[in-house]
């Protein structure tokens, strides 16, 4: 059996105020490509399918495109929530459309329930867990303590191996979550408790053939049998350089046969830019990002004025600009009267102008021209 390991779709996701269900569209269409040139059996989908609780009409239909999309590439999905998803519009008739081959595993009570499919080897058993918060968890299950997400999963997981010792054969997974063997990154969706991160350990998810995590925009490999596969789009510029697709998991009688990375299209790439902003606007070796997502990063003395829109006019997909000035001026522990104490009119007018453009005084023009304002005060209060 040969399963594609996919999560963290987030459609309805904007970039940078910008909607990205087109390139998503794109991306998605090939991935219902590679089902059909690969002879992918089942597509999985851990968790964080939309990006919002309540989805809008466009991200719904997107949805319903892709699945069916897959679906006429030939193979089965299953689907997991994330913590964006509301479990309750995800899992929405996922009673009726499993009869379709489209499985939405959402409900905490059915943990130890997998889809059954089989291969000319037999049965493979796919369980899926839906993001668990403790806190809501807790009230079902009076008996058991339940106040981490380690907790929360390792009791999922107690219950699922359970019911893997009775049924036999092979076994996948699905969780979304975050494990302590990923380093904290940019690109990852943080769960924020009162103490920290709320990790949970790898092995937590001893026992089946193969473990696929979502929680993460970039792909991991935790085991040979527990991997996360990250985002399809990238969806900050802290993401640039990771690379978008999904796993190609195949399964033999034994289980675990082997495990591939497939690359997925990257619509429009993402690119940061740094200089002066004469220099960007100039620079020819920047032409081939004038069709990327562009996050300018400007080291001029002085902040250029209207920078974005000159920067546009150039990149169109411009869509974040940062202020970093190459030299910045040291600071100074005396106060700011202590400083211009005894100093002259034009001394003290340099200095500010100094403070304020990180360490670059008046030009020669301003000088002159801070020179004829002060002799014109000067000669007004002269009396008559």
């Amino acid at each position: 059996m040969k399963l594609l390991h996919t999560s963290d779709w987030h459609i309805g996701r904007t970039f940078h105020t910008h909607s990205t269900l087109a390139h998503l569209r794109t991306v998605l269409d090939a991935l219902a490509d590679a089902v059909r040139e690969q002879g992918v059996d089942v597509v999985l989908v851990a968790g964080d399918v939309f990006d919002l609780s309540m989805p809008s009409a466009d991200a719904m239909t997107l949805l319903s495109d892709v699945f069916r999309s897959i679906r006429d590439a030939g193979a089965q999905i299953v689907v997991t929530s994330g913590n964006h998803d509301s479990i309750t519009r995800l899992g929405f008739h996922a009673e009726w459309i499993r009869h379709a081959g489209i499985h939405v595993l959402t409900q905490h009570h059915s943990l130890d329930e997998p889809v059954p499919l089989t291969d000319e080897h037999g049965p493979v058993h796919v369980y899926g867990i839906p993001y668990l918060e403790p806190s809501l968890l807790r009230h079902s299950y009076l008996d058991v303590d339940l106040r981490t997400h380690e907790q929360a999963l390792a009791f999922a997981m107690q219950r699922i191996n359970a019911d893997r010792a009775q049924r036999g054969g092979r076994s996948v997974v699905l969780s979304h979550c975050f494990t302590a063997d990923v380093a904290a990154s940019d690109g990852v969706e943080r769960d924020i408790t009162s103490g920290g991160l709320d990790l949970v350990p790898t092995s937590v998810f001893d026992g089946p053939d193969y473990v696929a995590l979502g929680h993460i925009h970039g792909r991991a490999q935790l085991s040979e049998r527990v991997r996360y596969s990250g985002a399809p789009l990238h969806y900050s510029f802290s993401e640039t350089d990771k690379l978008r697709g999904g796993w190609l998991v195949e399964l033999d009688a034994d289980g675990l046969a082997d495990v591939t990375w497939l690359d997925l299209p990257v619509p429009r790439r993402l690119v940061q830019l740094t200089g002066e902003l004469e220099t960007l606007l100039a620079d020819a070796a920047h032409a081939e990002c004038e069709s990327h997502w562009v996050k300018a990063v400007l080291t001029d003395q002085v902040r250029p004025m209207d920078a974005m829109r000159r920067l546009q006019q150039r990149f169109p997909h411009c869509v974040a600009l940062e202020y970093r000035p190459s030299v910045v001026a040291e600071a100074i522990a005396a106060s700011y009267g202590d400083r211009v104490k005894e100093k002259t009119d034009a001394q003290i007018v340099g200095e500010f102008l100094a403070y304020v453009r990180n360490g670059v005084g008046p030009s020669e023009y301003e000088r002159g021209l801070v020179h004829e304002l002060l002799i014109e005060q000067d000669l007004r209060e002269v009396p008559a």
